[in-house]
């Protein structure tokens, strides 16, 4: 059995996606834990009424502390998996999990990555700057936002008259879509 935990900062909805998708299939695969950073994130809700565990944690416990590293051991995960997480992942957690933490990013990198490229910013960018297509990124995790090694990138058009509210959704779809199944790809590999 593979255990993954999942870091959202957020509404969770690829937390979701990804739980839903491995709870539907006949894999050995378990979303054992779900971490935020923010303890009013309704990823927390998401959690509960999927039955997965659920930890909230502070900025001090994250990087000044083991405590986080020590609970994912203690637990026995396997991957670690970053959905809508906008922290900085600490080098102890990297050491602990070395080419075992998968981000995804709303945009094709190495565009609009970086420091404060997240959600909503990206896709205003996206517009303004004019660009004919978006599209994400799935990445492993390395000391440096928006850097380590690509997975995949799936693309999708973006046509002169969308809002960056409708490229969020086109985004949201390739998310759901792309981000369970190269997780389980990934799985198959280590």
């Amino acid at each position: 059995m593979k255990r993954l935990a999942i870091f959202a900062s957020g509404s969770g909805s690829n937390a979701e996606q990804i739980t839903n998708y491995f709870h539907s299939k006949e894999t050995e695969v378990s979303i054992d834990l779900i971490l935020t950073n923010k303890p009013k994130a309704y990823v927390l809700e998401r959690a509960k009424k999927l039955g997965v565990d659920s930890k909230i944690f502070d900025r001090d416990a994250f990087y000044k502390t083991n405590e986080i590293v020590e609970l994912l051991k203690s637990r026995n995960i396997d991957l670690v998996i970053l959905a809508g997480f906008l922290w900085l992942i600490p080098e102890n957690l990297i050491t602990a999990y070395p080419d075992r933490i998968i981000n995804i990013h709303p945009a094709l990198l190495p565009k609009y990555g970086g420091k404060g490229m997240y959600g909503s910013n990206v896709h205003e960018a996206v517009v303004a700057n004019k660009e004919k297509e978006s599209g994400i990124t799935i990445h492993l995790v390395d000391e440096i936002y928006d850097n380590g090694a690509i997975l995949r990138q799936e693309k999708c058009e973006v046509s002169a008259t969308d809002t960056p509210d409708l490229v969020a959704e086109k985004i949201h779809e390739l998310e759901y879509e792309y981000f369970p199944k190269t997780i389980e790809e990934y799985l198959s590999k280590i």
